[in-house]
């Protein structure tokens, strides 16, 4: 085999190399556009999102339904506005719940939304009017430092 077949060779397989990892790349960092077809935009407030981020997911019963597209500031309210993008293929009632959850104890933060029973369903850029702002580990912590340290006090 002569040199210029092997540099091809190793050429051929090193694009091959290149295009694998930006393929795993893209599935790691949630970039690739994952088969959501039809979308529509629902917002939320929430008086504390956490560690929450553009691009984090919007779950259903554990089932990824959507990605969160944009977090602002409302000077007005003084609230966190999250704006969602849900693929088509599901629909929420009015009275859907929306609220901040960590995966595992120390995972990201996404927005889950637990289902109400209404028979009116929201519509695109419609505002989901019942939210549950993330739990910060940190405020917890200080709450039961401060609650012993009372009892103590307490105590004597």
């Amino acid at each position: 085999m002569n040199r210029t077949v092997l540099d091809l060779w190793v050429g051929f397989f090193v694009a091959i190399g290149i295009a694998a990892v930006l393929f795993l790349a893209l599935k790691v960092g949630n970039l690739s556009s994952a088969h959501m077809s039809e979308t529509y935009v629902l917002k939320a407030n929430f008086d504390n999102i956490g560690g929450l981020k553009v691009r984090g997911p919007v779950k259903s019963a554990g089932v990824v339904v959507g990605r969160i597209a944009d977090i602002r500031f409302d000077s007005a309210s003084y609230e966190a506005v999250v704006t969602m993008t849900i693929d088509g293929r599901y629909q929420f009632p009015k009275d859907t719940f929306a609220g901040i959850y960590t995966a595992g104890l120390l995972g990201e933060q996404f927005v889950g939304l637990e289902v109400g029973g209404d028979e009116k369903m929201l519509a695109a850029g419609d505002v989901i009017a019942k939210t549950q702002s993330a739990v910060v580990l940190e405020k917890l912590i200080s709450q039961f430092l401060f609650s012993k340290a009372a009892d103590g006090q307490d105590k004597k």
